[in-house]
């Protein structure tokens, strides 16, 4: 082992040493040593390379010291180097105690001392310490933003000061609409409590949360926008974001770039009825549009429903067969060819109701990529008994059509004031739950939630090329109106003939002059001709046929005393055709009172009276603009307008369309209310929309609101019609 500056020599050889030959010998060791100290420390460089290259390495430092520690262990060689003898050696300053050795070594000593690698291990442990600290305070930090995102108490805001007790039960007033809606309490109630509450602080900066040189959006004297208004702003000051409710799974499926629009109805033809006509139209006139693409849904029956329904026994063996009918019907009328899809799905034709109600949920249907609009027809007589996915839960805008007054029809059946009360609170469910906007056609409609009145249907545009033709006659000085009057309509007494017999028979003296033909089939035909027969009234009964035969062309007056029409076809048919048209002074009528040619009564003999005078005298030619807006043209614009359509089709993001708080627009820094608070309405009408589910998918309670027997799902004849799996693998029953 080297000695490190010490003579090791015996004591009477160095003293009998002398000269040359001793000096000779010291210079020798002198030598051995330097050589051995220099391979010592080329040894410590070497170690400190490896030492430098650990460093650099990604690995967790208290590994890294662990094998810096190893590798000098069992690397030491003859010289047993390891760390703590190099932090020693360097941190004493004495390497050995000869003088010239310890100089020499002391010199290496503060080389050693300036070595990076050193430098680096001591820096990189202080970074370690001050990231160890960093990362505890950050820790520290989010714990406490956790603690204050999840407390209830919102901060105090100099800008925006806290809500009282009396915003705070105005906000629940007006939240509660829907639940007032089905109690039978006016909204008007309602309106007056929140206005009462909100009056109280209406000049208090509450309620102007905007600065003082920027006016607020809703500044006017509605006092629920002004509410809305200033909760928006409290929760807005709060932090809080809405993410969904419990009812909805805030998901809307994704559509193709084009958008897809699907019309569901309940009727198809050849069943000459409103709601298999109009919607057919109102598929092909959207479909003109380049701006989406339309798909038909209607129901399927089999062979045996429809010798019930469909005229003359006529069946269909496919639903291609009746599709290519329906078209054929439709582009012989319009004169173009359609562009939009049939879709079918299953129904059962119900005897009693004279109704065709869906079997299975009819959302089902519709693929998830083209769920993007829909348009029902009948809304509330689609979901009586609809038990499946929710419709505004799966498309992204639903609107509904009212073409029919129900609540009228059942008043007059057996126990009908009882089952008119039930069905009114069940179709303001269906359209709280299952529709955004809801258009009526006329104000005979049930005033249903979310509803406003708008005629969206037209006329078949042959009566307006028939009108043309008796206006250029008439022009020409033929006479064209060569019969008197007529009544068409399906023959049961709900469809007017109960207040037709009534008015004939109470005047019969007054009309004995004038003859009415009466054209109709239906299942109380037998009863409503004997009833005229006994009565022995001028009247003349004829079989159904279509309003628009040549037969029909040469009538001049169209009565019609129905009152329980929502919007009657036949009336807008013979105003088309330039006809005169007598009818009740009813909300049903109000979109014709602007026609010259629409004679209006309210008593029996104001009836007689606009009878004489229609007979007396020729109609007016329509004008231009009358016969636009008699067109399936302008009652698509209508349809559009009202319904948000167009608003929907042109808006670029999709998950705004429907929202009833609104969309915030990009530029605008005014503050609008917003979906940051959770919306009573909403929770509201997802708790009916889960109520209703549970309720129709008892097959007890099914039967006992007077739904038909195996409507839950459909059955195996429509599982092969329209190619189906079997109902026990679409819907099957585990455990058996």
């Amino acid at each position: 082992m080297a000695s490190y500056g010490v003579d090791t020599r015996p004591a009477a050889a160095a003293a009998g040493g002398g000269g040359a030959g001793a000096g000779a010998a010291g210079e020798g060791a002198l030598s051995f040593l330097s050589r051995g100290l220099r391979e010592d420390l080329r040894l410590i460089r070497a170690r400190a390379g490896e030492l430098e290259t650990f460093l650099t390495a990604p690995v967790p430092e208290p590994e890294l010291l662990a094998r810096l520690r190893r590798a000098y262990s069992s690397s030491a060689g003859t010289t047993r180097l390891d760390l703590s003898a190099i932090g020693k050696a360097f941190g004493t300053g004495v390497v050995g105690r000869g003088s010239r050795g310890a100089r020499w070594g002391w010199e290496e000593v503060q080389e050693a001392e300036e070595w990076e690698p050193i430098r680096m291990v001591k820096a990189r442990l202080r970074e370690m310490e001050r990231r160890r600290q960093w990362q505890a305070t950050d820790m520290l930090h989010k714990v406490k933003l956790s603690l204050k995102s999840m407390s209830f108490v919102p901060e105090a805001s100099e800008e925006v000061p806290p809500l009282d007790l009396g915003e705070l039960l105005a906000y629940f007033l007006k939240q509660s609409g829907p639940l007032f809606d089905q109690l039978g309490i006016k909204r008007d109630v309602c309106d007056k409590l929140v206005e009462s509450l909100c009056s109280k602080r209406k000049d208090h900066l509450a309620y102007n949360s905007f600065p003082a040189s920027e006016p607020s959006a809703f500044s006017n004297d509605n006092a629920g926008d002004e509410l809305d208004l200033r909760i928006a702003s409290v929760v807005q000051s709060t932090g809080h974001n809405y993410e969904g409710g419990f009812w909805n799974d805030g998901h809307k499926y994704e559509t193709a770039d084009k958008r897809h629009v699907a019309i569901v109805t309940t009727a198809s033809l050849p069943w000459m009825t409103g709601t298999a006509v109009n919607p057919l139209f109102r598929a092909a006139y959207l479909a003109k549009s380049s701006k989406q693409d339309v798909t038909l849904v209607v129901p399927w029956l089999c062979k045996s429903d429809q010798e019930l329904v469909y005229p003359n026994s006529m069946t269909f063996s496919s639903p291609q067969e009746q599709e290519a009918y329906m078209r054929s019907w439709l582009e012989e009328r319009v004169g173009f060819k359609t562009d939009f899809k049939i879709s079918f799905y299953p129904g059962k034709f119900q005897k009693e109701r004279r109704s065709i109600i869906p079997a299975g949920d009819t959302s089902q249907f519709i693929p998830s990529k083209e769920a993007d609009i829909a348009i029902l027809e009948e809304p509330e007589h689609l979901n009586w008994y609809h038990h499946g996915k929710r419709w505004t839960d799966k498309f992204n805008h639903v609107v509904g059509v009212v073409h029919t007054n129900y609540l009228e029809y059942i008043k007059r059946e057996k126990n009908g004031v009882i089952q008119a009360f039930f069905v009114k609170h069940i179709n303001n469910l269906v359209a709280r739950a299952y529709c955004h906007k809801v258009l009526r056609l006329s104000g005979a409609t049930q005033d249903l939630p979310k509803s406003m009145i708008c005629n969206v249907h037209g006329v078949n545009p042959k009566f307006l090329e028939v009108g043309e033709r008796i206006a250029a006659e008439r022009e020409s000085g033929q006479h064209s109106f060569s019969k008197g009057a007529y009544f068409l309509g399906k023959m049961v007494w709900a469809k007017g003939y109960r207040e037709l017999i009534d008015l004939y028979a109470k005047h019969k003296s007054d009309l004995e002059g004038i003859k009415l033909d009466i054209y109709g089939n239906g299942e109380d035909s037998h009863e409503v001709q004997s009833a005229a027969m006994k009565l022995n009234l001028n009247l003349n009964f004829h079989k159904g046929r279509d309003h628009a035969d040549d037969s029909l062309h040469g009538y001049k007056v169209f009565i019609n005393p129905s009152i329980s029409d929502v919007l009657c076809t036949a009336t807008a048919e013979a105003l088309a055709m330039g006809k005169f048209v007598v009818c009740a002074d009813h909300p049903s009528n109000d979109f014709f009172r602007s026609f010259p040619n629409c004679l209006t009564y309210k008593t029996s003999e104001d009836f007689v009276a606009k009878v004489k005078e229609a007979m007396a005298r020729d109609p007016q030619p329509l004008t231009p603009e009358q016969r636009y807006n008699l067109s399936w043209e302008a009652a698509t614009q209508r349809f559009m307008e009202h319904s948000e359509l167009d608003k929907v089709l042109s808006s670029s993001n999709r998950d705004c369309t429907t929202s009833t708080s609104g969309c915030g627009k990009s530029g605008d820094n005014k503050m609008e209310k917003s979906a940051s608070l959770p919306n009573m309405s909403d929770m509201v009408d997802g708790g009916l929309a889960f109520a209703h589910y549970c309720f129709t998918g008892n097959e007890l309670l099914r039967l006992s609101t007077g739904a038909i027997p195996g409507t839950l799902n459909y059955n195996k004849q429509h599982s092969l019609d329209l190619h189906l799996l079997p109902p026990q693998v679409q819907n099957p029953v585990y455990g058996w």
